[in-house]
């Protein structure tokens, strides 16, 4: 049997204006993008459209625009230079819901290893809050609920604040000691009496536990996109540290008002049941917490333009580094070049007679020196060698036998 094939934001081969696919003008908003998104995206959904070969590609196209509007920095590279300057930092999204068991064994392998792997929330989840279909638990403020939710299924919590709490600020976070994988999703009240998608956040491994949270404290938070540093750390491993922070991204929505608001805990494993706790929080209990987490949040904006301007200097340095490093490498083959030749000229100045065949004067002369005669021996020998020594079988003492004789 042929297993479906991965959707995601994969370029399609004739790319359109994002803005042209999502039926939005140049200075629409991002709540106004995204509710476009979220109206195409389930209308072209291949869930919803398993005879229409068509909507597929037309899904991908959708979910490509989005990917690069969605984000402030890709829009704003496309809108200066256009989609030359984003095509390098698409990376993949996938629906866990459309594949099929083959692909999601090596989705769930690849993610094992580590490599990040985005995946998209079913249709029918998002089908099924925007219709209002979907059972809504309360969670209280200052409250828990643990369960346990099927992959690619969600639980929805209904948390209820006054003005007092909405003005001190909450907070919702997710943990799971099982490190199961989930996503945290926060609805807003639709008109025609639904929940549509505003936020989400993917859960992120931190010690022993998986967790998640959303910060409404009426000033700018942060959620980290670890994505961005895996594939900072697949291009260019040396790069890696200076893209660590580049992952962070503003959160959306930064206050809520009183009221009742929705969130859902998503089961974002690939084949088991995802275990969780959820907990509501008013930061008026945190206060000095909450002053903690804006001074770290400046303190961590600063650094990553501090990182920015610091890479280019380590560029620089790390080139000049390189580049004495070579001219040290020859000056050293240089100078070990011209000592041994200076040795073997030192060498060339000696009366001992080298090897046979063999000369230390590059001119092939004798090591004679000069006026030097070699005296001969008493045997005429000239080698300068006693041989009176050596006894041959003529030479034998007959002594014996001249007595016997005589």
């Amino acid at each position: 049997m042929r297993s479906k094939k991965m959707e995601g934001t994969s370029a399609p081969s004739l790319r359109r204006d994002p803005y042209e696919v999502l039926c939005v003008s140049r200075d629409s908003s991002d709540q106004e993008i995204k509710t476009a998104y979220r109206k195409l995206a389930l209308k072209y959904h291949p869930d919803k459209n398993a005879n229409n070969p068509d909507a597929s590609e037309l899904f991908k196209e959708v979910a490509y625009s989005y990917s690069i509007l969605s984000d402030p920095e890709k829009r704003r590279q496309y809108d200066t230079a256009g989609f030359e300057a984003v095509e390098d930092s698409m990376d993949m999204e996938i629906d866990l819901s459309n594949l099929g068991t083959v692909n999601t064994m090596f989705a769930a392998l690849f993610s094992k290893l580590g490599v990040p792997i985005k995946t998209t929330i079913s249709a029918n989840v998002l089908e099924e809050a925007l219709n209002g279909t979907v059972t809504v638990r309360p969670l209280p403020i200052g409250t828990s609920v643990s369960g346990k939710v099927d992959k690619q299924c969600a639980h929805f919590f209904g948390v209820t604040i006054n003005d007092e709490q909405a003005e001190c600020g909450i907070v919702v976070r997710v943990t799971s000691t099982a490190q199961s994988k989930f996503k945290l999703l926060y609805f807003e009240h639709d008109i025609n009496g639904g929940y549509g998608l505003a936020l989400q956040e993917d859960s992120e491994k931190t010690g022993k536990v998986t967790s998640a949270g959303m910060y409404f404290l009426h000033f700018q938070v942060y959620r980290m996109d670890s994505t961005v540093n895996a594939l900072a750390i697949a291009k260019d491993p040396e790069s890696a540290f200076f893209k660590r922070l580049e992952g962070l991204q503003p959160c959306e929505v930064s206050e809520l008002k009183s009221g009742t608001h929705i969130f859902a805990v998503y089961g974002d494993n690939f084949f088991k049941t995802a275990t969780y706790t959820i907990e509501a929080l008013c930061a008026k209990s945190y206060e000095d917490t909450t002053e903690n987490l804006k001074d770290i949040e400046s303190q961590i904006l600063r650094k990553r333009n501090e990182l920015r301007q610091f890479e280019t200097e380590y560029r620089k340095a790390l080139a000049r580094f390189q580049e004495v490093t070579n001219q040290y490498t020859q000056e050293k083959q240089s100078v070990d070049e011209l000592l041994k030749q200076r040795d073997s000229i030192h060498a060339t100045f000696t009366v001992t007679r080298p090897p046979s065949g063999i000369s230390n004067l590059s001119n092939g002369s004798s090591s004679k020196v000069p006026g030097e005669t070699e005296s001969p021996t008493e045997d005429g020998n000239s080698d300068g060698k006693d041989k009176s020594g050596k006894k041959k079988w003529f030479n034998l003492n007959l002594m014996g036998s001249d007595k016997k004789l005589g």
